[in-house]
């Protein structure tokens, strides 16, 4: 790995569980150099996410290649007007892999509105109860869309006995109480570390420690100060850095609490 001489990416004794990424996205380096990198600094799984028809079989085929890298399955809101009931026994079908650990990315997105909301809502209605029906935990994308994301959960929230991870964690507190209540983690990234996000670090704060899952969402959300590179999985030990400091715990304390949560949520 090439390191930027402006900070180290340090190291730390606990193994690091990367909840949330897109390594077919990753095309900056091979894949072998990828998971290389990750290793070096401690990184020991990887969940890779699905977000549309054209990867569903993609990302099964990179967990069932390597014994640190396991998925999911679904379809996000950008492609929700794909979703179908073909599409839908398609991750019926692929969930039922042995290296699938959840359903998602679902959910919905306001702030681009890539897709028809009616459809937005539809999909994530009906991936969740799948979620349900699979006794799987799901991975919930939701960006400007607050109530809708609320009201549509609180229809499933009880018959999901897994429940899952609301990624990315940027809408209001509000919501991440409401979530937090409910039994859902919260997933957090390197928008921890950027200077204009004080509203997320805010709900980091208000996150208890048995709630919290790490991510990068590579290759987006760079965390500082690494920004206009391609993220990937070798920047969690920073998040984790920022993190602990935000929950005024040693690291090490921390990394080993956030992974007993990962393992809880998907192993």
């Amino acid at each position: 790995m090439t390191q930027n001489s402006r900070r180290e990416i340090p190291q730390f004794n606990t193994p690091i569980v990367e909840t949330h990424c897109h390594l077919d996205y990753l095309n900056s380096q091979a894949l072998s150099e990828t998971l290389d990198d990750a290793f070096q600094v401690g990184i020991e799984r990887i969940v890779t996410i699905s977000v549309s028809a054209g990867n569903l079989d993609q990302v099964r085929e990179l967990a069932n290649g390597h014994p640190s890298i396991w998925c999911t399955q679904g379809i996000h809101p950008h492609e929700a007007e794909s979703w179908c009931p073909a599409l839908a026994s398609r991750v019926k079908t692929g969930a039922e892999d042995r290296r699938v650990v959840a359903v998602g990315e679902i959910g919905l997105d306001y702030y681009y509105d890539h897709a028809n909301r009616e459809a937005q809502r539809t999909a994530f209605d009906e991936q969740l109860a799948l979620a349900a029906e699979l006794s799987l935990p799901v991975v919930i994308h939701t960006r400007e869309a607050d109530e809708d994301t609320r009201a549509i959960l609180a229809n499933h929230s009880s018959s999901l006995a897994r429940k899952g991870v609301i990624h990315s964690f940027t809408s209001s507190l509000s919501l991440a109480e409401y979530c937090l209540g409910e039994g859902f983690m919260l997933g957090f990234n390197g928008i921890t570390t950027f200077r204009n996000a004080d509203n997320v670090r805010a709900v980091v704060d208000a996150t208890p420690l048995e709630r919290i899952v790490l991510e990068t969402d590579a290759p987006y959300l760079t965390p500082v100060p690494y920004r206009g590179r391609p993220n990937a999985p070798c920047y969690l030990p920073l998040i984790a850095e920022t993190l602990a400091e935000i929950k005024t715990v040693p690291t090490e304390a921390f990394l080993e609490r956030v992974r007993a949560n990962s393992y809880r949520l998907f192993f």
